[in-house]
């Protein structure tokens, strides 16, 4: 099992533990991993996933596993994601386009070098 998260992609980080001595020892940041079933209103299905806890509030945030999945990209996804994701899409109809990105608006020092 890779300590990875399946939603955010964490990872361990690493770093120094640093003593009052100022001692720096090598030790590993690990994300805070749980395993959770997030349950799919139109599979009707748990799925089993490992996920961190940002990962968690994040799909709650979306508004569910089904918006989670079908509102991000595939490339995003891990693979296990991907079939869900897909048989989602199979079940539910069309996945929703992405809304277009917007433009910042022109601050007023970028109005003033244009004009």
């Amino acid at each position: 099992m890779s300590r990875c998260c399946e939603i955010t992609g964490k990872k361990p980080l690493v770093g120094n533990t640093v003593s009052h001595a100022n001692n720096k020892n090598k030790r590993r940041f690990l994300p805070n991993l749980q395993k959770v079933s997030l349950y799919s209103v139109v599979l009707k299905k748990n799925i089993r996933i490992t996920a961190t806890t940002h990962g968690i509030r994040t799909v709650e945030h979306r508004g569910g596993l089904d918006a989670f999945l079908l509102s991000s990209a595939p490339s995003k996804l891990t693979p296990q994601l991907r079939k869900v994701r897909k048989q989602l899409v199979d079940k539910a109809g069309e996945a929703p386009k992405p809304a277009p990105k917007k433009r910042r608006s022109t601050t007023k020092k970028a109005a003033k070098k244009a004009a």
